[in-house]
């Protein structure tokens, strides 16, 4: 299911840009002012509990922080075309293209068409979308522009704009088209998609009988493996022994995130401790193949054998670690490879640790290569926007330092570039 959050005017599009999409439901908040979406969008979520959701800008600045963490999201925002479609609009109209303001669009992308179009720059005035912009202001950029140069038109990327203008102006909606909604439904129901397949990876454990057990080996062993096909959530794992004192599991990474309390604890390290009377610990390993999460497993319960208490690790293959996990809930620390102190340097950066070890395992892909905002935010998988804030996150933390620029694209401004020093914090407060 994806949910839907449109202005009412814009529903019929919406829905035909959804006919391409087959084994797929919908869910929808309508809304007529800006006002009424935060409702919406909670009742919405509260209801229907959609795998996924789709809203304009505005929606999103409006009800951002009512989303759920990990679910998956997409934005879908007007395009240059949009913005050339609207111009011909005019133009059919039988008004001039320019004078005209133009809000919610990037100056770039206004930079783009008019550049395109052949037309004066200096004519045109841009309001960039602001999350926190009130309509009131986007009208009163609007008027002011009206006033100077008594335009025939504004083209406006919000619905509430004409209605308070009254009618003294036209006003050109330049909306998405149904090509680009598509195209942003296409791309949300892919990611949708793509995360259930996540979700049933398979990933390893290994479950280790740590010192002298009082029965002897092989049965401690034994006892350990049918301990652990009684477990519940192993209900459909595959199970099999390990070297004289190992337990191999092999299921879906949900299932371990299940048994783990999401990678928190693991109560059944008590009860083997409490039934079988020995000392187990757990390693498990996530990677991109059944043969790398097992090694990577062995070498988490390696891990965890080091330590005086029964445990577990998790390793990944880009190179997070979490642990130890306890036989409770105890809290998580992060580490990444060898390096300690990545909790800590998440927290004074404002991210979460898992932000922050995905970001020095770029880091060590890269090999010292510096990068844009815009490449980091395709390989972190989140939007652009996201990556250009992370930036500044990281920059405000001392963790990245701006080396020069690059023409990513034949057309627009130039890119700043970034070099990531993640590892070289790491080991600064080792």
């Amino acid at each position: 299911m994806i949910g839907l959050v449109v202005h009412a005017a814009h529903r019929a599009r919406f829905a035909d840009a959804a006919r391409t999409l087959t084994g797929v439901t919908f869910a929808w908040a309508v809304y007529e002012h800006e006002h009424e979406i935060r409702d919406r969008v909670a009742s919405l979520l509260r209801e229907h509990r959609p795998d996924g959701l789709l809203l304009g800008l505005v929606p999103y600045a409006r009800s951002r922080d009512l989303i759920p963490d990990g679910l998956p999201v997409r934005v879908t925002r007007s395009a240059a075309l949009d913005l050339a479609l609207a111009w011909a609009r005019a133009r059919g109209n039988g008004w001039p293209a320019t004078p005209v303001s133009i809000d919610t669009f990037a100056s770039e992308t206004v930079d783009e068409v008019a550049a395109a179009l052949d037309l004066d720059r200096t004519a045109i005035a841009s309001l960039p979308f602001e999350p926190d912009q009130p309509v009131a202001d986007v009208v009163a950029f609007h008027r002011e522009h009206l006033e100077r140069t008594g335009a025939p038109y504004v083209i406006s990327g919000r619905m509430g704009v004409a209605a308070a203008l009254d009618g003294r102006t036209a006003v050109l909606h330049a909306l998405a088209t149904p090509g680009t909604i598509r195209a942003d439904l296409h791309e949300l129901a892919l990611r949708i998609r793509n995360k259930r397949a996540d979700a049933q990876r398979f990933a390893a454990g290994l479950f280790l009988v740590a010192g002298p057990p009082h029965t002897g080996p092989d049965r401690a062993r034994a006892g350990l493996q049918h301990l652990l096909g009684d477990t519940p959530e192993f209900a459909d794992a595959w199970i099999d022994r390990r070297g004289a004192r190992g337990v191999l599991v092999l299921a879906p990474a949900s299932l371990f995130e299940a048994v783990t309390r999401q990678w928190v604890g693991l109560p059944v390290l008590a009860e083997a401790r409490d039934t079988l009377g020995v000392r187990v610990v757990a390693g498990f390993g996530i990677g991109g193949s059944a043969r790398l999460s097992v090694t990577l497993a062995e070498r988490a319960a390696a891990r965890a054998e080091q330590d005086a208490e029964p445990g577990a690790y998790l390793f990944t293959g880009d190179g997070m670690t979490i642990g130890p996990m306890g036989v409770s809930a105890v809290p998580l620390t992060y580490t990444y490879r060898e390096h300690g102190g990545l909790e800590e340097l998440a927290g004074r950066a404002g991210l979460s640790a898992a932000t922050l070890s995905r970001l020095a395992a770029v880091e060590r892909g890269l090999d010292g290569r510096p990068l844009s905002p815009g490449e980091l935010a395709r390989t972190l998988g989140i939007t652009d926007p996201s990556g250009r804030r992370l930036i500044r996150k990281l920059t405000g933390a001392g963790l990245v330092a701006e080396t020069g620029s690059a023409q990513e694209h034949r057309k627009g401004r130039p890119s700043r570039l970034y070099r990531l020093a993640i590892t070289r914090a790491l080991e600064a407060g080792r």
